[in-house]
This record gives structure tokens, C-alpha cells and sequence, in this order.
């Protein structure tokens, strides 16, 4: 049976949906055609009907996880309310966004995976970060700067991701062996990136 272009479409999404989710679990290299296709509730042969190879996947979910990292904090930054970026930080990093990568920051779960990926990935995630620093760079803008310069927002928003992203992978990579040290690194970041 034959399906249509709109069905088609709808799995397609799906199967990047629970790409998204599982890479930032596991990793790039730790899900396999298989895994993804049988989570997201399909065969192993539909895969090639949506996508030419995982490299192709892995690109496409790095695209539409890091849209997704960008739109949430344009949207909190564009909360008319002044402690913007202080409640986009404190959600950030919180117990319960370390405990659940797979529903969480594309960038903090697989940052030091990208690195390790070619330039298609590797775009996605600049193209996301250039997008984050522009909004965050603004966002310093309407701040009172005593005359700060739109090249030294767009330094210290690189700083202050930087900053925020670093946090959540530290605090994610001692969570299990130091849970006392992770709750630190977090909480130490959440008060320095006022």
C-alpha cells in the first residue's frame, strides 16, 4: 500500500522527532538505523525511503534540534519582563534539565559529539550558536552598558553560552559519581551567569 505525501511526511517527522531524542541520549554514533527505526515504530528498510544514510539524519536532526535550542531562548529573551535571561538560566540549568538530555539542549548534549562529525553537522550547531549569540547580544543591547559596543555584546553573550553550555556538561559528566559536585558546578553557574 502506497502512502501518501502527507503520511509520508507526518513519519518522516516522527522518525526525526525520535532521532532528536535518542542522539541526544545516547549520542551520534551510539544509535543505530535499527534502534532509531524500531523506537520510532517502524522497519528497518522504511529508513532509505526518508533518508539516503545516517549521515543525512544526523545532519537533519542537528538542524532541527539546534532550531529548536535557538527558538527557546529568542523566545524567553523576548519576555518583556527584566529577569529574562535569569529565568532562562535558572531553568537551564536545573536538576532536572541535567537528568533529562534527551528531552533537553541539543548543544549541551552533543556539543563534543559534533566536534567529532563533519562540517554538515558541524554547521547546523554554528549556524545555532551564531543565531543564540545575535539574541543574546541584543538582549545585552537594551541593557543599560555604559557605552559597551555590539562587539563587546556579541563577546560577552559568546562568553555567557559558553559559560551556560560548559555548566550543563560538566554537571551531566560527574552527576552520577558526585552528585554533591554536579549540584555545584550548577549552582555555581546559575549565580555567575546573573
Amino acid at each position: 500500500m502506497r502512502l501518501t505525501q502527507e503520511e509520508s511526511e507526518r513519519n518522516r517527522k516522527q522518525i526525526l522527532d525520535v532521532a532528536g531524542k535518542l542522539f541526544r541520549e545516547r549520542g551520534f554514533d551510539a544509535v543505530s538505523v535499527d534502534d532509531l527505526m524500531k523506537a520510532a515504530g517502524f522497519t528497518h528498510g522504511g529508513f532509505y525511503n526518508h533518508f539516503a544514510s545516517k549521515a543525512e539524519l544526523v545532519a537533519e536532526a542537528s538542524a532541527a534540534g539546534t532550531a529548536e535550542a535557538r527558538g527557546a531562548l529568542v523566545d524567553s529573551l523576548s519576555d518583556p519582563r527584566k529577569d529574562a535571561w535569569e529565568r532562562f538560566v535558572r531553568d537551564y540549568l536545573s536538576a532536572e534539565h541535567r537528568g533529562d538530555p534527551a528531552s533537553g539542549c541539543t548543544l549541551g548534549a552533543l556539543a563534543a559529539d559534533a566536534g567529532r562529525k563533519g562540517p554538515a553537522v558541524q554547521a547546523r550547531f554554528a549556524e545555532a550558536l551564531e543565531g543564540m549569540t545575535r539574541a543574546l547580544g541584543e538582549y545585552l543591547a537594551r541593557k543599560p552598558s555604559r557605552g559597551k559596543r555590539a562587539r563587546a555584546h556579541r563577546e560577552r553573550a559568546l562568553q555567557m553560552l559558553s559559560e551556560l553550555v560548559g555548566a550543563l556538561v560538566l554537571a551531566r559528566a560527574v552527576a552520577a559519581a558526585d552528585p554533591a559536585l554536579s549540584d555545584e558546578i550548577l549552582a555555581a553557574n546559575r549565580r555567575g551567569l546573573r
